[in-house]
């Protein structure tokens, strides 16, 4: 009877261990299946031109999403290049120069900082990093590279640039962590040759470190961008929330994810409603597409023949010649 007990508590113990595990597809496929319903009326009236039409009027019933699309991409692509040179400064400062008592400090505050919620961010943003930009930043911008589109016009606060701060300050942390578990993962025989071999502090970080990281370096900046598309709340108080399309930083901006922010819950019509729906499955396609490959370049890293890679940046050195 006993045995049989055990049998059955083994038998429950596998079959919801399953359902754990296929719950979380269904889920995905469950909600995608929602939204693609949900947003089928303006699927059939403007088609593929909904992605490319750039009017969004709910009171007409015109929608595009056009705007939010360029909103998104702009704000995650400027934020996604300052984190990653920021990240990998930081990273390397953190595991190649940094002495041991300012070290678990500055990555303990790193870790606090993806803990803060991004309302928090925005607030600050609002009292304290508008104003800076408004009296120090913007200013310099436009004297020194006010002949470039993307720094000119009037500055009023909420803007691109204050979207792509604030997204840039969100996403470091991921950026700065991935970027120091890689660093960490890499032998120390591999600096230890570079060294032997007469080489500087430079050339150990170029050819010890990078190349063994770089791949790994991508996989976390898309991971990043997944983080920066989907972000809603600190964006949506900072960006200005105006559906247009221009080169400067400087003018207002609309992301996919503030728009569903903004008027998910005061849509004034069902053909509204279905537009906001689709906005919300092309962020889904997004950030699902982003993460995957982020996921396929993290684990997906190869191993180095260091060996070859030391012969050749040693050919190529002056110090190899003489």
């Amino acid at each position: 009877m006993r045995k049989l007990k055990q049998q059955l508590q083994d038998y429950f113990f596998v079959i919801l261990v399953y359902l754990c595990a296929f719950s979380l597809p269904f889920l995905l496929v469950f909600a995608a299946q929602k939204l693609f319903i949900n947003c089928l009326p303006t699927v059939t009236k403007f088609g593929l031109y909904f992605l490319f039409n750039h009017d969004w009027n709910p009171v007409s019933g015109y929608f595009g999403a056009l705007p939010f699309l360029y909103g998104t991409a702009m704000s995650a692509g400027f934020s996604l290049i300052l984190a990653s040179f920021l990240g990998l400064g930081t990273a390397l400062f953190l595991t190649e120069f940094s002495p041991q008592w300012i070290q678990k400090p500055l990555i303990m505050l790193i870790q606090i900082m993806s803990a803060v919620p991004s309302v928090i961010w925005g607030l600050w943003a609002i009292f304290e990093l508008i104003p800076l930009l408004q009296k120090f930043i913007v200013p310099f911008l436009k004297r020194n590279l006010g002949f470039l589109p993307l720094f000119q016009g009037d500055f009023y606060g909420v803007s691109m640039l204050s979207g792509c701060l604030i997204i840039t300050i969100m996403i470091l942390p991921i950026m700065i962590s991935m970027a120091i578990e890689m660093i960490k993962s890499i032998s120390p025989v591999y600096k230890e040759a570079v060294f032997a071999l007469g080489s500087t502090q430079w050339e150990s970080i170029r050819i010890g470190i990078l190349p063994f990281i770089k791949r790994g370096l991508l996989g976390a900046a898309i991971l990043g961008l997944g983080r920066a598309i989907g972000e809603a709340m600190a964006v949506t108080m900072v960006i200005g929330n105006k559906p247009e399309i221009s080169l400067s930083l400087f003018s207002p901006a609309y992301t996919l994810s503030s728009v569903l922010a903004n008027e998910f819950a005061e849509s004034i019509s069902k053909l509204h409603l279905s537009a906001l729906y689709e906005i919300a499955l092309i962020l889904g396609a997004i950030t699902i597409v982003v993460n995957i490959l982020a996921q396929i370049l993290i684990h997906g890293i190869e191993p180095l023949d260091l060996t070859k890679l030391l012969g050749k940046e040693r050919m190529n050195t002056p110090s190899s010649l003489s």
